[in-house]
């Protein structure tokens, strides 16, 4: 259970972080671990018209794989299928053109993947 909990602050840290790099780079965060019951996105943000989904990934080492090759074709599915939860929820956002980019965190080196992958949801 400890370890659940240190990943869990780990990932707060990181997520911190990213909205503190994004915030910078002229993003409006609207919302932070948005959860519905198919999944969880990590932030949700607005720039230049988009409504962007980001997925914030970290790894310390490429042991088992990068940051970006942590979001696979089941990671996408879940975001893509909360994303339009999403916007199902807050209509004020429906006109905005959609996006899914990933913050990869490797070692202490940051990258922002814009449109990282495309939608693979059920849509809606």
């Amino acid at each position: 259970m400890g370890e659940r909990i240190n990943k869990r602050s780990a990932g707060s840290k990181y997520e911190s972080y990213a909205c503190e790099f994004l915030e910078k780079n002229k993003v409006t965060i609207i919302y932070r671990n948005f959860r519905s019951r198919f999944g969880e996105i990590d932030i949700i943000g607005t720039k230049d018209g988009f409504l962007i989904f980001f997925e914030v990934k970290y790894r310390s080492s490429d042991k088992y794989g990068t940051a970006i090759e942590a979001v696979g074709p089941k990671k996408r599915q879940v975001i893509s299928m909360v994303s339009d939860y999403f916007r199902i929820c807050f209509k004020q956002y429906m006109n905005l053109e959609i996006r899914y980019d990933v913050i990869a965190i490797q070692k202490d080196k940051l990258y922002w993947i814009k449109n990282a992958f495309p939608y693979s949801g059920k849509g809606f």
